[in-house]
């Protein structure tokens, strides 16, 4: 493994840190103490400083050399609405949030990679450090590309790192084309009439109706989308009557859900589906329906030759331990704003075994620290290969 001394020094450093995001955590558009923290340590180490950019976004930009050629390494930065269980030394204190995804890792990755550049200046360009406000659900990579980031910080490739529990620290996980799903949101109101449950005849029953879609929902998988193209369809709120009235068949059911895709024509086959079948089902049984399809964040797809540019930097840090085959997760992550804007390429770095099942949005979850030093070092070596001075 190749670690440069300079970040093995810097690890104590990071890791208490880290530690300290950890325990204060704060939720999408909200993370007023952690953008103050990076943009302070950005600062400090020599790296003109951009704030505000989506809320609480930083922009750190670094340049060395003559080298034209501008990158961009994204690291996000809030926390997740959900308690923290187990204990720990530096376990939340802010109660019903906690970090169970680890930003707070990637967030220290990237500021000590930053650091790192900033104190060697190993390369030759332009790199954008960018920590993004709000990845959970909340919008913020999207609020930033909106908010000008690409027209003030162009860059001729963006990368970005998760961790990933099940793989080891010392492992990296680098695969050219789709790596997330899209993540989009479905709402289905049936609008039936309300009536007496001992006389169904006299209205119309919005229940029986959606339990008819909710049957047939799966067959948009299993019968509609091509069966070598991965696609989810789940129904994951429902809504209707009210238990203390159970003689009562009310007027109305809402169903909502999630879809999820690796590419564009799937995505709007999961569209027009799911819309088909809440029709059908309204016309079978004399009802109403309203249908609402809202697409919340693409797929993350990686591109070519960024993938290429990052493999070479896996491998110069890590060695045999990079995979190049791994599955794609059916998660989200809005990386995929970032990436419609200049070709990207996200990586799986190892967060170790997944002690007491403790994976990703999970109340036992942590990031492990003995990955920060492997992420540093490859942060640094992808900048300095990517921007490597002219010969």
């Amino acid at each position: 493994m190749n670690i440069p001394v300079r970040i093995k020094d810097d690890l104590a450093f990071l890791t208490s840190l880290r530690r300290d995001l950890h325990a204060h955590p704060e939720l999408g558009f909200e993370e007023e103490r952690t953008s103050g923290i990076v943009a302070e340590l950005l600062e400090e180490a020599g790296i003109k400083v951009h704030r505000g950019l989506g809320g609480t976004g930083v922009v750190g930009t670094l340049q060395a050399g003559s080298g034209t050629r501008v990158i961009g390494l994204r690291a996000d930065m809030d926390a997740l609405a959900m308690p923290e269980i187990a204990e720990r030394s530096y376990k939340s204190t802010v109660a019903g949030k906690m970090h169970a995804c680890g930003h707070d890792g990637h967030t220290a990755m990237l500021l000590g990679a930053a650091r790192h550049l900033a104190a060697v200046k190993g390369f030759s360009g332009t790199v954008h450090f960018i920590f993004q406000p709000a990845e959970e659900g909340r919008g913020g990579a999207k609020r930033m590309v909106e908010e000008g980031l690409f027209e003030l910080f162009p860059c001729d490739a963006v990368y970005g790192l998760h961790n990933m529990p099940g793989l080891a620290v010392d492992e990296i996980a680098v695969v050219e084309g789709p790596q997330l799903a899209s993540s989009d949101s479905w709402r289905i109101t049936f609008r039936g009439t309300g009536t007496h449950g001992a006389k169904p005849h006299l209205g119309r029953d919005p229940i029986t109706a959606a339990g008819t879609f909710l049957a047939s929902l799966q067959t948009i998988v299993g019968r509609v989308v091509d069966p070598l193209q991965p696609a989810v369809v789940s129904a994951c709120s429902l809504q209707a009557g009210d238990p203390k009235a159970l003689n009562v068949i009310p007027d109305t059911v809402e169903i909502g859900g999630t879809a999820r895709a690796y590419c564009a024509n799937v995505r709007d086959q999961l569209e027009a589906e799911i819309g088909r079948l809440a029709q059908g089902t309204a016309a079978m049984y004399g009802i109403a329906v309203d249908y609402q399809f809202e697409r919340r964040i693409p797929p993350v797809v990686n591109d070519a030759d960024a993938t290429q540019q990052a493999l070479v930097a896996a491998r110069a840090v890590l060695g045999e331990k990079v995979r190049t085959s791994f599955p794609p997760s059916t998660a989200g992550d809005d990386f995929a704003f970032f990436a419609q804007n200049a070709p990207g390429c996200y990586v799986w770095l190892g967060n170790g075994p997944a002690v007491d099942g403790a994976l990703h949005h999970n109340t036992a979850y942590d990031f492990n620290d003995a990955a920060i030093g492997y992420g540093v070092a490859y942060w640094v070596k992808l900048v300095e290969q990517a921007l490597a001075s002219p010969a």
